[in-house]
């Protein structure tokens, strides 16, 4: 018999939650679609160890319920979000500070109280004898600034922020007239959480869609781990949709070459992998610089009690930026009986990683670590592509007709920046190749070839 002209109307190569989310639009238009991924499973770095019961996140980047694409992107209607204590809770001058929003609350009502009753919140983790410190926030005339400016950006379009002079997200913050103590007490540990970004070079309009999704929702993680969102999309697609263990080594606008089965033929390429891996197969792409980022996680069977709040080191006194125990957060994540406490350092880390964390997760908590168990170390040296100004947030997705690219590198470097960048690339490929979509049906992959 002769051999199809094409085996699929489009060819993704990548299965993280860019390329997934892409097919689920597809395959949904009628457009036969497959992915193929050079591992042998989804996620890329949405991925997730499991250590004698223990669910550990290899970067474990936060979520937030404002996102609006894990409302949109078809196949994650069975994710389920667990959410952090609203708010967080802040570790400076000794004593933890508390902002919260009511019970209740949202948007930027909840954030505007949030940081006005972050100074007489209750402190129950610091130990007696810590000093008694001024909230990170300052005085009540600061706090009412900023409580005033997370009301702005919490009802401000998302394209109206985008219009807005771009500079480092420190220098913005500073000329917005709010005062040093509020900005390194709070803002800059809050968006070193969501941004991996502790020296706030990042643009200022990507800053701004991190407060604003801050003060929109609350942050939270996958339930069972982060590799559970790519899975769920993977599952939810046609049999046959997504094949592991097949390493594309060069690309065209209609066939992609694999190292296992020779070329496969079709009307359109997305490339989905991460930057770096991208303009390796297409020699011209920028690669950006990367935030590297190291997660260590431990376990105890007396975890502190800081319940399930997410807890940041507004005196950047350690390594550690940010630290929780995750499993108050998602009981699923540690087996019966044990806590998982997961702690994040950006940066290079030092020298004696493991020794530095638990030393400093000592004070941050306000308890002896020495009895806590190192399950992992997790470092990812290109873990999130940085954005520093000037940023274009919407990078192109259609490279020529028939070549596309997405990614977290061609939008915000987020989870939801992933996910909308598929969706431009599957909203670009569709336009192409005409509203009729195919009649075809994606054939089988060759035969493996012998080694």
């Amino acid at each position: 018999m002769l051999e199809p002209a094409y085996q699929a109307d489009v060819v993704i190569v990548g299965a993280g939650v860019a390329g997934l989310s892409a097919a689920h639009r597809l395959t949904r238009a009628g457009v036969t679609t497959a992915v193929l991924e050079a591992a042998h499973g989804v996620g890329g770095r949405m991925s997730t160890e499991k250590v004698d019961g223990f669910r550990l996140d290899r970067i474990g980047q936060l979520l937030s319920t404002a996102y609006p694409e894990l409302r949109r992107t078809p196949g994650l209607d069975g994710l389920v979000l667990r959410p952090f204590a609203p708010g967080v809770l802040l570790h400076s001058d000794g004593r933890h500070h508390r902002a919260s929003a009511p019970p209740g609350a949202g948007g930027a009502r909840g954030a505007l109280h949030a940081v006005r009753a972050l100074a007489s919140a209750p402190r129950p983790t610091v130990p007696r004898s810590a000093p008694r410190g001024v909230a990170p926030l300052g005085s009540g005339v600061d706090q009412a600034r900023l409580g005033a400016a997370l009301t702005r950006i919490a009802n401000t379009p998302i394209e109206r922020l985008l219009c807005r002079t771009e500079s480092p997200a420190a220098q913005a913050l500073a000329a917005r007239g709010l005062p040093a103590r509020t900005i390194d007490g709070f803002l800059r540990p809050l968006l070193a959480a969501l941004l991996c970004d502790p020296e706030l070079t990042t643009s200022s309009r990507c800053a701004d869609l991190a407060l604003r999704a801050f003060a929109a929702g609350r942050l939270c993680v996958p339930e069972g781990g982060a590799e559970v969102l790519p899975e769920l999309l993977a599952r939810s697609l046609p049999a046959g949709t997504v094949h592991t263990g097949v390493r594309v080594t060069s690309v065209s606008t209609s066939s992609v070459t694999t190292a296992e089965h020779g070329e496969f033929r079709c009307r359109a390429v997305l490339l989905a992998t991460d930057a770096r891996t991208a303009a390796e197969l297409l020699p011209g792409l920028r690669v950006p610089d990367f935030h590297p980022v190291t997660v260590v996680h431990h376990t105890t069977d007396e975890p502190p009690e800081t319940g399930a709040a997410l807890l940041l080191d507004a005196d950047r006194g350690g390594p550690v930026a940010h630290t929780a125990v995750v499993s108050h957060v998602d009981p699923s994540r540690a087996p019966a009986g044990r806590s998982l406490i997961s702690s994040t350092v950006l940066g290079p880390p030092p020298p004696d990683v493991e020794t530095a964390v638990r030393t400093h997760l000592s004070r941050l908590y306000g308890t002896s670590t020495t009895r806590w168990e190192t399950l992992a170390v997790h470092h990812t040296p290109e873990a999130v592509p940085a954005m520093r100004a000037p940023h274009d947030l919407r990078r192109p997705v259609r490279l020529l007709a028939g070549l596309y690219v997405c990614g977290d590198h061609r939008d915000t470097s987020t989870v939801q920046g992933a996910l909308h960048s598929g969706h431009r690339a599957s909203t670009a490929i569709l336009t192409d190749l005409g509203s009729a979509g195919s009649m075809h049906r994606a054939e089988p992959l060759p035969t493996a070839r012998a080694a």
